[in-house]
């Protein structure tokens, strides 16, 4: 097909089609032949489409005719029904999706933190070259306590969520370089690794668990989930499939990137336990259980409403209309 004389004899349909969705009033005559040009133009999409879905033109008419449905429907999107959906549906299917590679990540995670704990603890020279005696009594004792209630416990809890929100964020969205993501998972692994190695080196293992798990639970949890989504987003642009390399790319990117969104919620949680139950008096086994009860209550929710959701047939990505695919007809 010529695409160019194609354009240079519908353009004419177009642009009244854009003439009489940009008026402020329409009459019973051109209301009605806003939805005559709305049908024909939508035949046009999908002569377009089945020559070429990717092409400039293919998106403007998609967009065109969704500023034609909005104006004739005159339907609004509910923002409280998309909420709901993005947290019943969209949500829970795309953490759902990822479920396997978040705990694989996971068990490596540990495995990581816990070679270079050992490796602090059984290797000659290692904890004299991480500082002196004294430096790493005051680390052990005061330091790695006193970070979690130097500050106000809502100006910290917010510095944590921000900041753990920028790295999961960052994980996704550069998940498609392969690279980012798991550079993030072992440097995480490696610090914590070594504070534990630190900890453990003065029999001080269990202060360091009482005050890494409450928020850990969940915190590395967000870590492992946002690496999983950056990897898939990767992954479908080394291995597409049967579908085109950009289709499959654009599919997983809108689908996981709503894991990032999701995880801003999640981190907020996990911030709020870390700035007000880590540093409280709470008996121990209170701020564990308060930390192992957020993270139940993530696999619960992703593993019940997310099954559900990807059987009904979600994936985390926009509906077909909104993300071009397909155009409603009146």
């Amino acid at each position: 097909m010529d695409v160019d004389a194609f354009i240079a004899v519908h353009r004419s349909d177009w642009q009244r089609l854009d003439e009489l969705v940009g008026r402020r009033r329409l009459d019973g005559a051109e209301s009605d032949e806003l939805l005559v040009l709305y049908q024909r133009v939508s035949t046009h999409l999908s002569i377009i489409r089945s020559v070429d879905p990717e092409s400039a033109l293919s998106g403007a008419l998609s967009t065109r005719l969704s500023r034609a449905r909005t104006r004739f429907t005159g339907a609004r999107s509910n923002g409280m029904e998309d909420i709901a959906r993005f947290f019943v549906f969209s949500l829970p299917a795309a953490f759902y999706r990822i479920r396997w590679l978040t705990a694989v990540i996971g068990v490596l995670f540990v495995a990581v933190a816990s070679l270079y704990a050992l490796w602090v603890v059984d290797t000659p020279g290692v904890i004299r070259a991480l500082g002196t005696d004294e430096d790493l009594r005051r680390y052990v004792e005061e330091d790695f306590i006193n970070y979690y209630s130097e500050n106000p416990a809502a100006s910290f809890a917010g510095l944590v969520w921000t900041n753990n929100a920028w790295i999961a964020l960052q994980a996704v969205a550069f998940g498609v370089t392969g690279i980012w993501p798991a550079f993030i998972l072992y440097q995480n692994a490696q610090g914590i690794g070594m504070a534990a190695g630190m900890m453990a080196s003065y029999d001080r293992l269990d202060v360091f668990f009482l005050y890494i798990l409450p928020h850990g639970f969940m915190e590395l949890t967000a870590i492992f989930i946002a690496t999983a989504a950056g990897l898939r987003i990767f992954w479908a642009w080394v291995s597409p499939g049967r579908r085109l390399r950009s289709v499959a790319l654009a599919q997983e990117g809108r689908a996981l990137i709503t894991v990032a969104l999701g995880l801003v919620l999640v981190l907020l949680v996990s911030g709020l336990v870390e700035g007000f139950v880590t540093p409280s008096t709470l008996p121990p086994w209170l701020r564990l259980t308060i930390g192992f009860l957020v993270f139940a209550a993530y696999w619960a929710y992703t593993l019940i409403l997310g099954r559900r959701a990807v059987a009904a047939g979600h994936e985390g990505d926009l509906g077909v209309v909104d993300r071009g695919d397909a155009v409603a007809t009146a």
